[in-house]
């Protein structure tokens, strides 16, 4: 597995088309919700991949405070289907926290979680923040990791 974290200008024309068409594919068209994948926030953030193969196995998007939400974020977070149950959205989201506390020197990360992925994102320290809400017709929970001093 070939892990990459890269700012949206370091990103090559061809892993900008991958990484739209893999969030697509699971965003828009598995999880069947119609939205606007493309938000805005891509050019500010950090792009986070695996690659296998010459593919994207895992992907998530990494949001400096002030973008998403006061605190850092990470959002987009997927694994293609052929490379799930292997263990790789862990590999994926302890190189993204570790990414936000030691490259990037936040105090706090907040996410927007679909409720399923509650116990998910709990094991690596995320608490609850909020009651249930929709988005997208997709149960969500707000949830906050904070780093020990």
């Amino acid at each position: 597995m070939n892990w990459k974290i890269k700012a949206f200008n370091e990103l090559t024309a061809n892993e900008v088309y991958t990484i739209l068409q893999e969030r697509t594919a699971v965003f828009v068209v598995e999880q069947n919700c119609p939205y606007l994948e493309v938000d805005g926030k891509d050019i500010e953030s950090f792009h986070l991949l695996a690659e296998k193969n010459g593919e994207i196995a895992a992907y998530c998007r990494v949001l400096p405070a002030g973008i998403s939400y006061e605190e850092a974020s990470i959002g987009r977070v997927l694994v293609k289907k052929e490379y799930r149950g292997h263990g790789l959205a862990y590999d994926l989201l302890n190189k993204a926290i570790a990414f936000i506390r030691d490259e990037l020197k936040e105090p706090a990360i907040k996410i927007s979680a679909q409720s399923h992925l509650e116990k998910f994102y709990a094991s690596f320290g995320f608490k609850a923040t909020s009651s249930e809400y929709l988005e997208d017709d997709i149960p969500h929970i707000d949830m906050l990791l904070f780093f020990a001093e």
